[in-house]
């Protein structure tokens, strides 16, 4: 019996995937991954893998290629069905080859098939693909690298079968990752942050516009790879020209030039102070089973649903009089507090509170479909535009359903959505938003969710920007192909991108012009950026490459609109795009088939599943404790994951490149079916608090009193929060004072007294404050702020109070 060391899977099963290499280049907000694998077949038959695995939503997977001793074999791009057909026929004439397809449910799932490889061979995996860099609030640009499996929920009635897939705790993952990261941009770099643990940042010039840095060795696998790189000098509009590709015809996406333009508006401050009091606010909280799970490794004593009820609580107490709300909840069901929204009001918000509290992550799996069907079938207020807010996990598998939805609604909303915690998927978080016309942020590692969703709550309270137009002055004989959707969202200090193809001769001295115009608050207003024709250099086909993702997802939503009607060609003209910009999509896939040397590979094909690293089960470890589907392999413990119930919800194995691969065997027959967990929503316990919840924070102490008109009740609660007697907070009172008065002056001193860290949390509440005061009318202001910093302790000035 042959011995083997190592991590085994629990069928005992070697795991051949031994390395992943991940090589990030960022240019400006642009960023190019290349990411290698490394195989080894240590059996005495030949094997055939498929890999499952996720990526960035708007990514643009461009090259495929592997090593094989001493032969590269480089994939094309080929209509699916057909690169399929040709990946069958090489495996049953035992030739080796290589499939890589993107999902049909989500574009940030991939599957990858490595087939025929022989005993004792060695293969390395080459992906390659590009991507935009998300401007967060804070002006940073945020990369992820996913690095963790979480479950993908598909509702009853959904296509495709699902496998039994093996697992194990993330830190148990039987192979490694390395990481590094090259930056450059023509503006200094201030500094690159990270969730996971990072080496010092080394700049390579005196100038600090070049900088690298790699992920210190280690690497857990409990939690994504997230950069956030900052440059001095906040973004400036640019425009990046870039030649065509010499090879391709003129007058095609290719052969053209093409031109990335990143607009950054900058709205009239006199609008921007003022704030939008009549909307309608909707919030949508999901309460599946996995949001129970701690917020992050370092706060395990917080839950992604109770900082959700935080959450909550300090949104209702921002939110302006005169408004509307409603407040949403999903799981496998859905609830809502009010049968329809309400106007807000202390009744209302104390009601929704009292419901708010009792939210635990209950409610089984992720059906996100309904209840947006449900928000989007009321009837809009007048003259209250719609915000949405979206929180959940992600754990969504018909991801292009529900963004199809949310593109059909988005005249009548604007949608603001928030990824929580590691392995949310960016196609559903990125793509509500942008369909939407909102904002998305992700909250992962130890970011707090509060400051994040306030942050989404000032845009939610911009005026919406309309009549948003984009004009081209281009020079005599030359014209523009706009390729990226028309700008519908526009926000303070947040990009823009558009992308366009720009036919025809100009002279070297050429310049072009684009101007934006739109109408805010009533106020028409533009912006104009002037850009050279000539194009950069280095920048490879980049460019090109993302104008043509931008495009090939237009059209894919397009086709999925018309499906079923008499609209012809769109699906031939995704493909036709695709094959010609190298430029992955759902209607194709890259094959490369190796012809080198002639031989059959000898031998049936075996079948190894690679155990994948999953995280949301670490926060059932206690009742996985008492359950049988541990065993021990190597001195580990593996869990199986087993689920046969009804409303099975699949969850897309994560690997490669941005999260790590199960690999997943074709079916004996040959047949392919889609590579899923499934867990029902018993798998997760009512709730998961298992231990009493820590004491609440001060901040939200505080914050929990605070009336809807925006004032404090002067009590012993109030007295409590601010660490004082009720005897110390009433005895000081200047006589001239009402008592709600000095109790709101007092808050808003110890908030800014002692809170100045969170101010992001607590600032539009304060504001709500602050107009409550000046209703008032309120005499000798400046006494009462003395008075109250007597009683704090501190030396907050009138003017910093708004007073």
């Amino acid at each position: 019996m042959m011995n083997r060391c190592g991590l085994l899977t629990p069928e005992k099963e070697p795991v051949p995937l031994k390395s992943i290499e991940v090589e990030l280049e960022v240019r400006d907000h642009v960023a190019t991954v290349v990411s290698t694998l490394l195989y080894e077949n240590k059996e005495d038959k030949p094997i055939e893998a498929v890999f499952v695995f996720p990526l960035p939503g708007d990514a643009a997977v461009c090259h495929f290629s592997a090593v094989i001793g001493q032969t590269q074999i480089v994939a094309e791009v080929k209509e699916k069905q057909q690169a399929r057909e040709e990946y069958d026929d090489a495996l049953s004439s035992g030739q080796q080859a290589f499939l890589l397809e993107e999902s049909d449910q989500s574009p940030d799932i991939f599957s990858l098939s490595v087939g025929s490889l022989p005993p004792g061979e060695s293969a390395s995996i080459r992906l390659e693909y590009v991507t935009e860099l998300a401007v967060q609030a804070d002006d940073g640009l945020r990369f992820c690298l996913p690095a963790v499996l979480n479950p993908r929920y598909q509702p009853q009635g959904s296509e495709g079968a699902s496998v039994q897939v093996t697992s194990v705790p993330a830190s148990l993952v039987p192979y490694s990752l390395s990481f590094s990261a090259r930056v450059s941009c023509p503006r200094p770099i201030s500094t690159v942050e990270s969730s996971s643990s990072l080496d010092p940042l080394q700049y390579l010039n005196a100038e600090k516009t070049q900088a690298t840095v790699n992920l210190a060795a280690g690497h857990k696998f409990d939690r994504d790879v997230e950069l956030l790189i900052y440059y001095t000098d906040a973004h400036q509009p640019t425009a990046v020209v870039e030649a065509g590709q010499a090879s391709a015809k003129p007058g095609t996406v290719m052969g053209d030039l093409m031109v990335m333009l990143s607009l950054y508006p900058e709205f009239p401050q006199a609008v921007m102070s003022s704030v939008a009091s009549c909307e309608e606010f909707v919030f949508l909280i999901d309460r599946s089973g996995s949001m129970g799970c701690p917020t992050s490794s370092s706060k395990r004593e917080e839950t992604r649903i109770s900082s959700a009820r935080d959450t909550l609580l300090l949104l209702l107490k921002s939110l302006p009089m005169g408004c509307y709300f409603n407040i949403y909840s999903f799981g496998s069901t859905y609830e809502y507090i009010f049968p329809k929204s309400v106007e807000y009001s202390e009744k209302t918000m104390e009601e929704a509170l009292k419901k708010v509290e009792e939210m635990t992550a209950n409610l089984g799996g992720t059906a996100i479909l309904k209840p947006l069907e449900h928000i989007y079938s009321q009837p809009c207020i007048p003259n209250q535009p719609r915000q949405l807010f979206v929180f959940t996990d992600g754990g969504v598998g018909n991801t292009k359903e529900v963004i199809d939805l949310v593109k059909k609604n988005s005249g009548s909303h604007r949608c603001f959505s928030f990824g929580i915690g590691e392995g949310a998927s960016t196609a559903l978080i990125n793509d509500l938003a942008k369909e939407g016309g909102g904002h998305a942020q992700f909250i992962t590692g130890g970011d707090r969710m509060q400051p994040k969703v306030m942050q989404s709550l000032r845009f939610a309270l911009q005026p919406a920007v309309q009549d948003v137009s984009v004009t081209w002055d281009l020079p005599k004989g030359v014209s523009v192909t706009v390729l990226s959707p028309p700008i519908t969202a526009l926000f303070q200090g947040q990009r823009s991108l558009v992308y366009a193809q720009i036919t025809g001769q100009s002279s070297e001295a050429a310049e072009g012009c684009v101007t934006v115009k739109y109408n805010l608050a009533g106020h028409l207003s533009q912006n104009q950026l002037r850009f050279s024709l000539q194009p950069a250099e280095d920048t490879g086909l980049t460019v090109h490459r993302l104008g043509a993702r931008t495009l090939i997802r237009s059209l894919e939503i397009e086709e999925r609109e018309h499906r079923g009607q008499q609209v012809g060609g769109l699906k031939e003209k995704v493909v036709e795009l695709s094959v010609q910009s190298g430029v992955s999509s759902s209607f194709t896939a890259f094959i490369a088939v190796s012809k080198s040397d002639g031989k059959e590979i000898q031998g049936p094909l075996v079948r190894r599943n690679i155990p994948a690293p999953m995280i949301l089960r670490a926060c059932q470890r206690r009742r996985e404790s008492r359950k049988s589907g541990f065993r021990p392999l190597c001195g580990n413990v593996v869990p199986q994951i087993n689920y046969s119930k009804s409303n099975l919800i699949p969850v897309t194995v994560q690997a490669f490149c941005t999260r790590m691969p199960p690999i997943m065997m074709r079916h004996a027959s040959g047949a392919r079916s889609s590579f899923t967990y499934d867990y029902s929503a018993q798998d997760f316990p009512p709730t998961m608090h298992g231990t009493p919840e820590p004491p609440r924070d001060p901040l939200l102490q505080l914050v929990s009193l605070q009336k809807a008109s925006g004032c404090w009740l002067l009590d012993a609660a109030l007295a409590a929060a601010l660490g004082k007697t009720s005897e110390e907070v009433e005895k000081p009172k200047p006589a001239s004072v009402n008592q709600e008065v000095w109790a709101t002056v007092l808050a808003l001193i110890w908030l800014h007294g002692f809170k100045t860290d969170a101010k992001e949390e607590w600032e539009l509440l304060a504001m709500k404050a602050v107009s409550w005061i000046h209703a008032q009318n309120a005499q000798c202001m400046t006494e009462c702020v003395q008075a109250g910093n007597t009683v704090l302790g501190c030396k907050v000035p009138k003017d910093a109070l708004g007073l």
